[in-house]
This record gives structure tokens, C-alpha cells and sequence, in this order.
């Protein structure tokens, strides 16, 4: 078994030790320290226009919120062009500048989940979202809430429970209050909405027996059922003996799946003419499918429909986007599988390939129903 015969060097230590090396060196820059401290990143989305038009409808909602070392960088806004069908849903959705843009990742998701009035079919709108940051320990609680209930980024970090605290009273005292019985809402049985997870943060103080006292809705998401079957679960709750106060327990029903939009029929069968691509595909490495993670959360189904030729090596090449939707990420994401996948080689190659992928959710990629176990035990 290998030992250690010297001092143990972290890795913080390392990164100290080549910043005070580098910054010694005659005509360097000085090297700033790596960041210690996490940042709550979001964004609000702004006005919805089609045209020189506001579009009245339901707000966008909210993307998620994320975890940021240090501050964050980049562009802090970001912008999206799309169209609305006749059901009032966003489609064509398009970013207007292309490149990556850090931590927006939830930003084209959330505005396909949103709706605004149908029987009225529009082109040309945009809408903006703009970046915004905060230190952990100066958050919105709120926010920081929002965050523990899907934590895509790693888990909070202490700076933000201890600001989750100072609105809180002596429940988040140890030992922490323990559950005896723990009720659920029957959470399948909860109405759902299309491609938003819905929440209800349940705030209750304890008496002397364990028993619930005075339950009200902190927070959430506007859910009513939800809100009504999450305060009855917290009454038919008990505890461990000790009276206490200014308790939290979230409660979450999982997002409807929301079908991709219909494909035209024009596309169903569409061909590249002069195309050799034989059917079937005689593939030696076939695509592997994986559904985008952004739009899963969302449970967001769509399409896109490519074309590529084939070298006469199996190598997959001429790769071009015909059309996607409701999105063109879900074009990105048939790409990015389409370039590892190869076919057999052939004398000649082939031409004019077209190839229809479709993103669905089945049981391996839905996400649960109800949110029994999420809390942290800060909770």
C-alpha cells in the first residue's frame, strides 16, 4: 500500500503556493486568490413583445436558480426570439446571439413553459432575461428556498442555511425536531402543470407534545392543491417532544410532461434530392439518445429534423439543422449525438441523409411525482 512519507499539501495550498510564485516572477501580474465564497445566480424574465406589441398572458416562469463561485461572468442578459401558436404556446424558440452564456441554461426551458392567450397566433416576439447575484448571506430568503427545492448545482452551501435561519426561530435549534409520523399529500393525485414544477413551502411552530401549530404557506409557487394538501400533511404530522418555532418543510409536485409540438406533415417525410442514404441505416456506432438535461427537468418533449452526408469511412459530415422544435437546442442536442454515431464503410459514401429525432419522456427519464425525502435536515 503506497504511504505518505512528507507533510500533506491540499489543494487550496497548492493553488497558494503557484499564486505567490507566479505573482514573484519579475513583470507577472500578481494572481488573485481563487474565490471562497458562493453566489445565488437567477434571472427574471422581462417584457414578452411581438412586434412593436406587449403580449398580455400568464408571467414566464421563473428560471431556476443556481450556485456560483465567486462573481459571476459573462453576458447578463440574454435574449430569445420565437413565435406563438394558435394554443398560445411559445414555439421556434431561438437565442439571439449565438455562443454560451454561463448559467442560462434553464432560461429557453422556462419560457417554453409558459402561455399566453390562445385562438391568437403571433411571429416576431422576443422577450429578455437579465442576469442577476447575490452572496449567499445577503440572499432573498425566498430565493434561497426556491434553490433547496431543485438544487441542480450541489447542495447549500452553510453561508445560505445560516441566512435561511435568521427567519426562522428555535426550530432550527439542535437537536433538530425529528419526524414520529410524516404525512404526504397523495401528490399524483395533485394537479399538475405542463413543464413547471410546482411548490409550497409550509411554515408550522411545534407544542410541548410535537404537534403542529398554526401551519400557513411561506412560500411556493401559487399551487392552490397543492397548498391545501401540503398544510393537511403537516397537521396529520408529529414530532419529537419540545416546543418550538418558526419551522419549514417544502412540499413539490413534479412538472406535467408537455408534448413537443406537432411536426409538419411536409417534414414527416422529407428528402434531400439525389439522396443515396440507404434505409435502414447500416450503422457500425448508432447515435446514443440522450435527452437534454435542461428540458427533462421540465419534462419538455420536442423534435429536430437533420441532414448529413457520410464518408466513405462511416464518418458522419455536411450536418445541418432542417428544423426543430419547440426549441433549436433540441437541434444542438440531435447534432452533438449524430457526431459520434457512424455508419459501416462503403465504397462511395452516402448523400443526402435526413434523419427525425425525437425527445420523449418515458419512465427512465420522468421525474417523480412528490418530493418525499428532499428536505435537508435543516428543515
Amino acid at each position: 500500500m503506497p504511504r505518505t512519507t512528507g507533510p500533506i499539501v491540499t489543494v487550496p495550498a497548492i493553488a497558494a503556493i503557484i499564486a505567490a510564485a507566479l505573482s514573484a516572477l519579475p513583470g507577472q501580474a500578481t494572481v488573485p486568490p481563487p474565490p471562497t465564497d458562493r453566489s445565488l445566480i437567477g434571472w427574471t424574465p422581462g417584457e414578452v413583445r411581438c412586434g412593436a406589441n406587449p403580449v398580455p398572458g400568464q408571467p414566464i416562469p421563473r428560471p431556476w436558480n443556481v450556485l456560483s463561485w465567486g462573481t459571476p461572468i459573462g453576458p447578463d442578459r440574454v435574449t430569445y426570439r420565437f413565435a406563438i401558436d394558435a394554443t398560445g404556446r411559445p414555439v421556434s424558440i431561438t437565442r439571439d446571439a449565438p455562443g454560451f452564456v454561463a448559467f442560462a441554461e434553464d432560461t429557453a426551458p422556462a419560457l417554453a413553459a409558459s402561455r399566453f392567450a390562445s385562438g391568437a397566433p403571433q411571429q416576431g416576439c422576443t422577450v429578455t432575461f437579465a442576469r442577476w447575484s447575490s452572496r449567499l448571506g445577503e440572499a432573498d430568503v425566498v430565493e434561497l428556498m426556491s434553490y433547496t427545492v431543485h438544487s441542480t448545482s450541489g447542495p447549500l452551501p452553510k453561508e445560505g442555511w445560516d441566512r435561511i435561519r435568521s427567519v426562522a426561530g428555535s426550530c432550527f435549534d439542535m437537536p433538530y425536531p425529528q419526524p414520529l409520523i410524516r404525512h404526504l399529500p397523495d401528490f399524483r393525485a395533485l394537479p399538475a402543470t405542463p413543464g413547471v414544477q410546482s411548490w409550497s413551502m409550509i411554515a408550522y411552530d411545534l407544542d410541548a407534545r410535537g404537534k403542529p401549530l398554526r401551519p400557513r404557506v411561506f412560500s411556493g409557487t401559487g399551487n392552490a392543491a397543492l397548498d391545501k394538501a401540503s398544510l393537511a400533511a403537516i397537521r396529520a404530522s408529529r414530532f419529537t417532544k419540545g416546543a418550538r418555532t418558526g419551522c419549514f418543510y417544502p412540499f413539490r409536485r413534479a412538472p406535467m410532461k408537455m408534448e413537443a409540438p406537432a411536426m409538419p406533415p411536409v417534414l414527416h417525410d422529407a428528402k434531400v434530392e439525389g439522396s443515396t442514404c440507404p434505409d435502414p441505416h447500416g450503422w457500425a456506432n448508432p447515435p446514443q439518445l440522450r435527452f437534454p438535461e435542461p428540458w427533462r427537468r421540465r419534462s419538455i418533449e420536442g423534435w429536430a429534423v437533420v441532414s448529413y452526408d457520410v464518408a466513405t469511412w462511416g464518418e458522419l459530415g455536411n450536418m445541418k439543422v432542417i428544423a426543430a422544435e419547440p426549441s433549436t437546442e433540441f437541434g444542438d442536442q440531435a447534432m452533438t449525438m449524430l457526431r459520434s454515431a457512424r455508419f459501416a464503410p462503403s465504397p462511395r459514401g452516402h448523400v443526402g441523409c435526413v434523419d427525425r429525432v425525437r425527445f420523449v419522456m418515458g419512465p427512465e427519464n420522468m421525474p417523480p411525482a412528490d418530493a418525499d425525502g428532499s428536505a435537508p435536515p435543516a428543515y
